[in-house]
Order: structure tokens, then sequence, then C-alpha cells
């Protein structure tokens, strides 16, 4: 397989149903058909990955790519896994086992942004600090997301019994409101719509997770990075340390070399306009502003698709 050496959409042949690829300086362009999995109502996957959508159905000749509401990262990689999607989002936690190795069939296309680990209370709560979650009733995030596996994670590494509550970003926000919960985790990009609409409304607190974030980097070097949430992210809030955890672009490795590196080729060619898609307000999407090409290709131990690989490659020429 060739690659083209510039742009590589103007060389993408696209057969519909079979998704074959080869290059030609007269290419035809047939259709192409993708799915990709984002996350909850209230949570920046939802947004990004629309924002991602839309921009390859836009520079990608032929293809059309629809997003599918999910669970999140570990709902993601499932789906990707099993062939229901085709490309995917998540935190990189989620994807790293234990012994290191990632799922079998997938690959990266490249690293976006850092998602923070969020620890949200009300204002007035007596939650001062991680061990005061005992007994109290806790939204871990919705079942299957990156919240969910990095907040029993870090729950298990500094053994701490809570109430658990398997809620989205959005039902987490209005029921820590309403006092139906005593808090909530949410791993996700820096300011997250659900708490911006939270701290906008009402008095909230981040509670400081440092030493959960040493913990973590400890027992699981690879993917973690000890972080602060800055005092310019939510009304009110203060800079909190925390824990950050990259979220990475997945492609199952069937996708032809020449389609994924096209896409490669969108996502860092319009980096400025992904951040606004279809908005008026660029800040709508801070994370996007974060995508470069000097941290989009540190995947970790995920392996970059040989499409995406060969964009960075040729981006060094």
């Amino acid at each position: 397989m060739s690659y083209p050496m510039r742009v590589s959409r103007r060389a993408v042949l696209l057969a519909a149903g079979g998704l074959v690829v080869g290059c030609s300086s007269e290419p035809e362009v047939g259709d192409v058909r993708l799915r990709l999995a984002t996350g909850p109502a209230g949570a920046v996957y939802r947004r990004i990955g629309g924002a991602l959508a839309e921009h390859i159905s836009q520079q990608v000749p032929g293809a059309t790519v629809t997003t599918v509401p999910s669970g999140a990262s570990t709902d993601n990689i499932r789906m990707l896994r099993a062939g229901e999607v085709q490309l995917g989002l998540s935190s990189l936690d989620a994807m790293i086992m234990t012994d290191g190795s990632v799922p079998d069939g997938i690959s990266a296309i490249c690293r976006l942004y850092d998602s923070h680990l969020h620890l949200v209370v009300m204002a007035g709560s007596p939650i001062e600090e991680f061990r005061d979650l005992a007994g109290k009733r806790v939204s871990l995030g919705a079942r299957d997301s990156g919240t969910e596996f990095t907040s029993v994670r870090v729950l298990g590494l500094r053994p701490v019994s809570v109430d658990g509550r398997y809620l989205s970003q959005a039902e987490s926000a209005e029921a820590l409101r309403d006092g139906e919960i005593d808090a909530m985790f949410s791993l996700t990009g820096v300011p997250t719509p659900a708490i911006t609409e939270l701290a906008q409304r009402h008095a909230i607190r981040l509670v400081p997770l440092d030493e959960q974030a040493d913990a973590l980097v400890t027992a699981y070097p690879d993917p973690y990075a000890p972080a602060t949430i800055p005092v310019t992210a939510y009304a009110g809030i203060t800079a909190t340390r925390t824990v950050a955890v990259p979220n990475v672009l997945l492609v199952r490795n069937d996708l032809p070399d020449d389609l994924v590196y096209a896409i490669t080729d969108t996502i860092f060619t319009y980096t400025g306009t992904i951040a606004s898609a279809s908005r008026e307000d660029a800040e709508d999407l801070p994370e996007a502003w974060r995508i470069n090409v000097r941290t989009g290709i540190a995947t970790s131990s995920i392996p970059l698709h040989p499409g995406a690989a060969a964009w960075f490659r040729d981006r060094k020429r």
C-alpha cells in the first residue's frame, strides 16, 4: 500500500460496502459510512465526537460519519471489538490492561486531549477530603464509562467503601444538586458541560485528589500523571490537584490504511475549526485546541494504525 505524500484525501478510493481503498491520480470516490462511538449526555466526548464526525464527513471524500451515544470509554471499546462501530473515543487507562497489553483488533489514530478526574461536592458538604467519602452516596459515572473505570480503580487503591451509584455526567450533576447523592466523580475534559452548568447556578467545591494521583501514578505509571484543574475552569472554584488521563481516538484495525491516513490528516489540519465546529463561540470546545501533532503521536502502549503512523512519518519529512 502506498501513501500520498501530502494530502491523502486527494488519493482516497473508497469502495462502498467493502471499504477497499487504493491510490489513483484521478481518484474515483465511492461511499463509505462510519460510526463513531462517543459518550453520554453532558460529557465532552459527546460534543467533541460530534465535531470530529462533522469534519471527517466534510473533508474526507465519500466518507459519512455518524455518532453513536454510549456510556463512554469501556462501552466504546466493547463496540469497537464487536464491529458495531469503526471509530471510538476512550481514556488511555481503560484501554491498557493491567499487564500492559491492549485489546486485539483496535489501534489508535491519535491522542486528542487529557481528561482530569473531578470529585465534586456541593459547597456546604462535610466532605473535605477523599477519606470523607466513606459511607456516602457517590456517583461513579455511567456504566462502562471511563469515569467508572478510573473512580473504581482509585477507590480500590486507597480502600474507601461508598454507596456507589452509576449515573451519567448530566444525571450526576442533577442528583448532586437535588441532594440525591453526596458526591460525584467525573473523568472528563476541562471544563466539562455538566459541571460548568452546575457551577453557574449553585456553589460547588472540588475535593483535592493529590494523594490519589500519586497512588495511581505509582501503581499504573503508563496512563496517569498528576495535574491541576485550573482556577479558571469553573465559576467560584479554586485550583485543585488531581490526576490526568489522556484520551485517544481509536479505530478498528481492519479500516484501510489510506482512509485512516485521510482521517488523521483532517484532524490535525482542521484543529481550529473543529474547536468551533458549527458554533459561534470557539470556546465551546476548548479541548480541541489541545490537539496537536507533537502530543498526538503519544499514544503510549497503544499502537498507531498503519495509516495514522504513515501520516505522522510524512509530517517529519
